[in-house]
């Protein structure tokens, strides 16, 4: 038999000692055995509250956590299988409410079963009243972090799960809209899990239960960090190389192997750096990488290209942090470094041109300010659409194509030897491209530190 900690316990596992208050509970009164009168149903309610000492599936209050203020709502999987009823959804509505007017992050401790059966159809609107809270929230520019304990199935996952901006789940936790009792009988089971979620990119992070304090307070940390009306300073350069003579030049410094890449920019950058994972739409691409950070103190969102051909679900996942970070009005840093938009047939059945569409879109329509560093190839429109207009800088070893030279040299049907004249002819050069208005400068070398 699975132990699961009870919903006070799970409040008590990531927040500091003391310090959770619990909200008023909204009154409500109900007919014998409920709206539907199902026999039996209020003896079931009892048995469940003398088990768990609670009298609802939900706890709900404020808490610190590392000294950060949050409102939480937590399921007691014990009372009823954390399912979800009309004084469930009072509770959620009235914790979310609290939220919005103290201006708090919501982070919701996720165990559910889903919909409560001997409330029918009156129990599945609850979902409806859940997610209009979660999107005045969210209007209301305010975080939401789902943990997703086990299990995390039915409308509670397609809703306070799902529906947050940031989404932890701890190991082998149970996570999906189709429960235990009611999947296919051949499905396959690791799709039901916090693993397999975060494979098909519905989960940001897979989080040991020893570390979820821990990086819960890291994110509350970030959210609740002074954001700057004003662009970020992009990253210094961290190759020390000479600008390059000639646009083949250029080129080569930007395929050399041992070139610094994103991950090396990102490290140097952020004092702390928490990433988020997937496009929630079945994709993640390890080739973008994306999240949120502490820059001298301040929040700022990035998305980053790693040097590999960038997929349509890296272009969706840079999309959603660019929108949420608007939304919350942090700045953002995007690196470009990519030969290009993957081309391949998957890529093209994957929606790469939405894909690439919406991720133009959300740039160009972003109230707050974006800036970008090119730090090693950039290939063509798939790299263009992750480049701030404005406010985009360059490395000494990058360039800006129409296309690699190579290829334009094939579509001007020149032979292949032809593609380093080509590449003089495209003025694809960092210096090249601040002459020519595309980007603002070139960043300086990193002074050392210490």
């Amino acid at each position: 038999m699975t132990i699961r900690p009870s919903a006070r316990a799970a409040i008590a596992s990531v927040t500091d000692p003391g310090s959770f208050a619990e909200l008023p509970v909204p009154p409500g009164e109900s007919a014998p055995d409920g709206p539907l009168a199902w026999s039996g149903y209020d003896d079931s309610r009892e048995r469940a509250a003398q088990r768990t000492g609670e009298d609802e599936s939900v706890v709900i209050g404020t808490a610190l956590v590392d000294g950060h203020p949050a409102t939480l709502i937590s399921f007691e999987f014990g009372f009823l299988g954390g399912s979800l009823g009309h004084r469930t959804g009072d509770r959620i509505e009235a914790a979310y409410t609290h939220a919005r007017t103290h201006r708090l992050p919501l982070v919701s401790l996720i165990a559910t079963g889903g919909s409560r059966m001997q409330e029918g159809m009156l129990a599945l609107t609850q979902l409806q009243r859940a997610a209009r809270q979660s999107a005045l929230t969210r209007a209301a520019g305010l975080p939401q972090i789902a943990v997703l304990r086990d299990p995390t199935t039915g409308g509670g996952w397609a809703t306070l799960g799902a529906g947050a901006d940031v989404v932890l789940a701890l190991p082998g936790a149970q996570v999906g809209f189709a429960g235990s009792r009611v999947r296919p009988a051949d499905a396959d089971p690791a799709a039901y899990t916090a693993e397999g979620q975060y494979a098909a990119g519905h989960v940001d992070a897979v989080v040991p239960a020893a570390e979820l304090p821990a990086t819960l307070a890291a994110w509350l940390r970030v959210f609740a960090a002074p954001r700057s009306p004003e662009a970020v300073a992009p990253p210094a350069a961290l190759a020390d190389v000479p600008l390059p003579p000639t646009g083949w030049d250029a080129v080569r410094q930007a395929r050399r192997p041992g070139r610094p890449h994103a991950p090396q920019y990102l490290d140097a950058y952020f004092d702390l750096r928490l990433p988020l994972s997937g496009d929630r739409a079945g994709g993640t691409d390890p080739g973008m990488l994306c999240g949120f950070g502490l820059r001298q103190g301040g929040a700022v969102a990035y998305a980053a290209q790693c040097g590999t051909a960038t997929r349509p679900a890296g272009y969706r996942t840079a999309a959603r942090v660019i929108r949420l970070a608007d939304r919350l009005g942090i700045p953002v840093l995007t690196l470009v470094d990519t030969p290009g938009a993957a081309n391949d047939a998957a890529a093209e059945h994957a929606g790469a041109g939405a894909a690439i569409a919406d991720t133009f879109a959300v740039l160009a329509s972003a109230t707050v300010p974006v800036t970008t560093l090119l730090i090693g190839e950039g290939g063509s429109g798939g790299a263009l659409a992750l480049a701030a207009p404005g406010n985009t800088w360059v490395t000494p070893d990058s360039y800006f194509s129409v296309i690699a030279p190579e290829l334009a040299a094939a579509i001007l049907k020149r032979p292949p030897e032809a593609a380093p004249a080509t590449a003089d002819q495209l003025r694809i050069r960092p210096q090249d491209l601040v002459d020519l208005g595309v980007a603002r400068g070139i960043v300086p070398l990193e002074e050392p530190k210490g």
